[in-house]
């Protein structure tokens, strides 16, 4: 069964968080609304300086962006996604990075298990035998490092933990109890998902990583400081409630995906 056809009658919510992203955020939005899928589109600008912000007005003019929402300052890429993820409508919730880091046209693959019953959310996995391009061998191996802290704390087998692709069904993502303001957001969601029982699955994606010069933020900082949040977010509350998928409540097969969904708390 291909992507398209597995998520046939799913809506897809991609939220998009940005951030001085002028040179790419036209190209990352284009690759989205390209995608075979019934998909809205959420871009939180995150108070970019540049001319993200014109750019992301005139997409939503055009009807490239679906909704977009407009940060007063940086906050960070956790409170984007954050505030993103409480705005989606759909029935399952992707976060995309508007770096062109990532292949949108693999949101399709990391639906089906989604699509088909199988899980409740799904990582797009860098290191789980996907084309990558060859980038800093010490990012490798800080990756390599957070995840298996990350695994220890949450008992799971994942191969890339800092992954932005992490797709949930709708109703789940909105009811984890998230606060993490920058990257902390991966480790957080990570530990949530995994307090929530949820059934979650990795799916190989390609990854097209950028220099810094090309404009990669994410720094040496923000991965001591990953440590940190994989502490809080498993030790310290609050936790993730225990999840039950709507379908499975009942005593039914699962199905494609919950169309229930529930408010999270600002």
């Amino acid at each position: 069964m291909s992507g398209h056809e597995s998520g046939a009658g799913i809506r897809l919510s991609v939220v998009m968080p940005v951030y001085n992203e002028e040179a790419t955020i036209r190209e990352s939005t284009r690759r989205v609304r390209a995608v075979p899928l019934d998909l809205e589109l959420i871009c939180v600008d995150d108070g970019s300086t540049d001319g993200t912000r014109a750019a992301l007005r005139e997409l939503q003019a055009e009807g490239v962006i679906h909704r977009l929402i407009e940060q007063p300052r940086n906050r960070g890429k956790g409170f984007a996604v954050r505030t993103g993820i409480a705005a989606a409508t759909g029935d399952v919730v992707v976060i995309q990075d508007a770096d062109l880091e990532y292949d949108p046209f693999e949101l399709p693959r990391l639906l089906e298990p989604i699509a088909d019953g199988r899980a409740d959310a799904v990582f797009g996995s860098r290191f789980a035998g996907g084309p990558h391009r060859v980038m800093y061998f010490w990012h490798r191996m800080g990756n390599g490092v957070l995840t298996l802290l990350s695994n220890m704390f949450t008992d799971l087998n994942l191969t890339d933990m800092e992954t932005c692709y992490k797709m949930a069904r709708a109703d789940l993502m909105k009811s984890l109890p998230l606060s993490a303001n920058r990257f902390g957001i991966e480790p957080e969601l990570t530990a949530r998902l995994a307090q929530s029982r949820a059934r979650i699955y990795e799916v190989p994606i390609s990854y097209a990583g950028r220099t810094y010069d090309e404009g990669k933020k994410i720094g040496w900082r923000d991965g001591v400081a990953a440590i940190w949040h994989i502490v809080r977010a498993n030790v310290l509350g609050p936790k993730a409630a225990r999840y039950t998928p709507p379908s499975l409540s009942h005593g039914h097969e699962p199905a494609p995906v919950a169309e229930r969904h529930q408010t999270l708390s600002s």
